[in-house]
């Protein structure tokens, strides 16, 4: 009996030799887990230690997998982070992913939150990097993402709206840039908005469908008063339309945008000639005086010897 009693003593002794220095190379393996460079390989070898732990007993092996577990998961947030920087962003999203995964299964709210509020932008990145490229598709697609995810980011939107442009799918760009310009963007998707809308009017002005034409190049100059072409096409609807009075208004902008366009001689002698066929002296006066000294001033002279009498 003493001999048996012996044998289990030394039974237990040898494991419990053995379950330290099991202890002991968990902890020299998280030790260099916790050392690495590489984030990719300190997961790795973080997991490797957990595995370690867990075949250990006592509460401090338990304690060190609960350990490894919440630095697995920092450390995917953090390798998601440098993914970011490096423009590796289908490897940051999956990075991420894993965070929020391993952050839920042990409660690390925060880091979850984090993780989570990384996602709309690292689409975003990798939808502008792609409009930049010209993989207008792909762009979309991205864009699509990271605008689903966060609506009501102006920018989101305005780099969604580019995207569909570059796509051709000008109707959904338009739904994009408009909630890009009421959320914070209004200069650069107003430019483009006006683009749209200029190319739309030109396009019902010469297949006679003018009415549509002048609503398409109002909103154009509504978007961007500055952008002329619209302002000369909407000039030239008013006239085909027969509203002289809006077409002389359109006109006068025009000049004032491109005072030295090629035509620019030509429109002000449209302008002094609608006006004065309307009975507007003073704008016929106006843009008839502009005409002296260029190859209209025999009939500019004329014209405003007649309106001075």
């Amino acid at each position: 009996m003493k001999r048996f009693f012996v044998a289990i003593v030394t039974l237990v002794l040898a494991a419990a030799g053995l379950n330290a220095q099991d202890y002991n190379a968990a902890v020299d393996t998280f030790n260099s887990a916790a050392t690495a460079s590489d984030k990719a390989q300190a997961i790795s070898l973080f997991r490797s230690a957990m595995e370690q732990f867990q075949a250990c007993e006592g509460d401090e092996a338990l304690e060190m997998v609960a350990q490894c577990k919440e630095q697995i998961t920092r450390t995917y947030l953090n390798l998601a982070k440098e993914q970011i920087n490096a423009a590796s962003y289908d490897d940051a999203l999956a990075s991420l992913q894993a965070t929020i995964e391993n952050a839920n299964e042990i409660g690390l709210e925060s880091v979850a939150t984090e993780a989570a509020s990384l996602i709309p932008n690292t689409y975003s990145r990798k939808g502008a990097t792609l409009l930049q490229a010209k993989d207008y598709a792909g762009a979309v697609q991205a864009m699509a993402q990271a605008v689903a995810l966060d609506p009501q980011n102006g920018q989101y939107q305005l780099i969604y709206g580019q995207a569909l442009v570059g796509a051709g799918q000008v109707d959904e760009a338009i739904t994009a840039l408009g909630a890009a310009y009421e959320l914070g963007q209004a200069a650069k998707a107003g430019k483009l908005l006006s683009s749209i809308y200029t190319s739309k009017g030109k396009t019902l002005s010469s297949n006679n469908r003018t009415a549509e034409a002048i609503e398409a190049l109002l909103l154009a100059v509504n978007y961007n008063d500055a952008k002329a072409d619209a302002w000369f096409s909407l000039a030239r609807c008013y006239t085909k339309s027969g509203n002289n009075v809006e077409a002389i208004n359109a006109y006068k902008k025009f000049l004032e945008l491109q005072p030295n366009h090629p035509q620019a001689v030509e429109i002000i002698l449209t302008v002094a000639q609608t006006a004065n066929s309307l009975n507007d002296k003073e704008t016929a006066i106006e843009y008839y005086t502009k005409l002296l000294g260029t190859k209209y001033n025999q009939e500019a002279t004329a014209k405003l010897a007649e309106l001075r009498r």
